[in-house]
């Protein structure tokens, strides 16, 4: 993750939160009143996210310790300590809730990740994410991706062409859409394209495509356009594709499967922050 990029979005979203402060941790604790709280995966997963602990408490005050048990990517029980903190009492409950919002989402998707990576069990397959990410956390659901075991796709339309169903529909054609790419875009660009037919995959062999998608293709569909595909090319499978189908597209031959659920429909991983102590 991009330290200050993150540091600019933990800003945004604690002002969002805590406006002009804390009324209640305001109201209740002198200024100064010290305690002690440690953060708790109450399920098992992935954790991911633990350097935003210690960045969010480092934006509320310098005064708070933050000692983690844990690195991104470990797996984790129920009821294991994720990460101890100490320091003034206020600035520990108003960073709470961004906390916590960020790390489950984030332990979520790379649980979610690690598992489809498993259910798969292809080495030679490549699970990846997409845009499909909520708005203005792409870089946090993509990192969670990478922790999980998987692959990102590309970050958003600067730095990768993909031409859709709707592009073709409105170009004419799948040979006009990649010529027209190619004289506009530089050479280090990837050119993929989507295809739903067997016709469409051969067009896209000839017009030269980088990489091309089977969206919304079965098993035993996938299976057979990618071997009409050259191994110069790069295959991705893509759309409908669900956590209890996907042990099916095992051996397919498909490079990479792109799967939309990852990001938005991912269940975050239950995690609290429990009082130690006070003083």
């Amino acid at each position: 993750m991009n330290k200050i990029q993150l540091r600019k979005m933990l800003q945004s979203y604690l002002l969002e939160d805590m406006g002009e402060g804390d009324l209640t941790s305001q109201a209740i604790f002198p200024t100064g009143k010290t305690g002690s709280g440690v953060f708790i995966a109450k399920q098992d997963g992935i954790i991911c996210g633990s350097a935003i602990i210690k960045e969010v408490y480092a934006l509320l005050d310098t005064a708070i310790e933050v000692d983690t048990s844990v690195v991104d990517g470990d797996k984790v029980s129920r009821g294991e300590p994720i990460a101890r903190v100490n320091g003034p009492i206020i600035s520990l409950l108003t960073g709470e809730r961004v906390i916590l919002n960020l790390i489950q989402r984030m332990s979520g998707i790379a649980s979610l990740t690690g598992k489809c990576v498993e259910m798969l069990d292809d080495d030679s397959i490549q699970i990846c994410d997409t845009r499909k990410t909520a708005p203005g956390l792409r870089m946090l659901d993509k990192y969670s991706i990478v922790t999980g075991g998987g692959k990102n796709h590309r970050n958003g339309l600067y730095d990768g062409v993909m031409i859709k169903d709707n592009h073709i529909s409105f170009c004419g054609s799948i040979t006009d859409a990649v010529q027209k790419t190619r004289k506009n875009v530089g050479h280090m660009v990837k050119i993929e394209v989507e295809a739903e037919t067997e016709e469409q995959v051969i067009e896209a062999v000839s017009a030269g495509a980088d990489v091309i998608m089977f969206d919304n293709r079965s098993p035993e569909e996938v299976r057979r356009f990618a071997g009409m595909v050259p191994e110069s090319i790069q295959t991705e499978a893509s759309g409908g594709i669900q956590p209890e189908t996907l042990g099916a597209y095992h051996g397919t031959g498909v490079d990479c499967i792109s799967l939309g659920f990852l990001t938005h429909s991912v269940k975050a991983l239950d995690i609290s922050l429990f009082v130690e102590e006070g003083s």
